[in-house]
């Protein structure tokens, strides 16, 4: 499934419904995100149980400002509606591959609790 354009108004709901959603953050003048583009799709094709989300910085700059974006492409991963990803630069077809791996087998409850610990 190709990659779906998200927005403000629909960010939250997307990142709610979907068990693990990866966004890339880009804009149409970026080189770097014109570059990644393909590779994001690929993926996306590959990967037809992840949501594959992309956010427009120029369009949706309020989104882009929410979510802290301050280079781009930035690459964010959701798994059961927590942030667990999150990085600026154009990954190459390995590095995205490694990553999406990675977010698969994270164990975010394992995560949670590790987290809950640390701030007792």
């Amino acid at each position: 499934m190709a990659p779906i354009d998200i927005t403000q108004q629909t960010f939250a709901r997307t990142v709610e419904d979907n068990d693990i959603v990866f966004v890339d953050f880009w804009a149409a003048w970026c080189g770097p995100c014109r570059m990644f583009a393909p590779t994001y799709g690929a993926a996306a094709e590959r990967h037809p149980d992840i949501t594959f989300a992309k956010v427009d910085t120029e369009a949706e700059q309020g989104l882009a400002a929410a979510a802290n974006i301050t280079s781009i492409p930035t690459l964010m991963a959701f798994k059961d509606k927590t942030l667990v990803f999150s990085q600026p630069g154009a990954l190459n077809a390995t590095g995205l591959e490694e990553v999406i791996q990675a977010v698969k087998n994270l164990d975010v409850d394992k995560l949670r609790a590790e987290a809950g610990r640390r701030h007792t």
